[in-house]
């Protein structure tokens, strides 16, 4: 993997780009064959808070995961575990799928071992369930009349047709207090 490690607010040193580029690099026991993706790191301090953020763009998969702390390498150890989980959930999926679609059984051996962890980790219940669903009309509107009615509605996100382009976006609380828009 090729890791990209920037920082804002915060001096990159050898030492912190070697801690998170050797706890990231665990991750590759999890593959196969070793990604060839870049390994995207931002490091920040705001208040007294260190804030990584990690985002691994794969072929099927794209993992991000950001965790704060007062310690850089307590927050490092935080989203290596979150990315861990995000991976396991991810090859629980895939076994799941090709269970249900009855692969060949050497096929399934060799995601058996793909995704299989430590004998001492813990497995997690990884079931969705949805215990809700809801329909309703998307009435046309502009980004900001999305926004103010997810405001009045206390949600952080709001579905609605973009007025101009007549495709369906999504407006979306960020966690700085700012929004997104996602465009279909």
């Amino acid at each position: 993997m090729i890791y990209n490690v920037r920082g804002k607010n915060i001096e990159v040193t050898n030492a912190i780009r070697e801690y998170v580029e050797k706890k990231i690099g665990k991750l590759e026991r999890y593959f196969g064959t070793p990604p060839s993706s870049e390994v995207h790191v931002n490091l920040s301090v705001h208040n007294d808070e260190q804030r990584i953020e990690v985002t691994i763009p794969m072929t099927d998969l794209l993992l991000r995961a950001e965790e704060s702390n007062n310690d850089l390498y307590a927050a490092t150890d935080l989203v290596v575990d979150k990315l861990e989980r995000q991976i396991r959930k991810y090859k629980t999926k895939i076994n799941r799928k090709f269970r249900q679609m009855g692969a060949p059984k050497h096929v399934f051996a060799e995601l058996e071992r793909e995704a299989a962890v430590a004998v001492n980790e813990e497995t997690e219940e990884d079931d969705i369930q949805i215990v809700k669903k809801k329909r309703f009309d998307l009435k046309p509107m502009d980004e900001e009349e999305a926004v103010l009615q997810m405001d009045m509605l206390g949600h952080n996100f709001f579905v609605f047709e973009n007025a101009e382009t007549g495709e369906t976006n999504v407006v979306y609380k960020r966690n700085d207090g700012k929004y997104g828009l996602i465009e279909t």
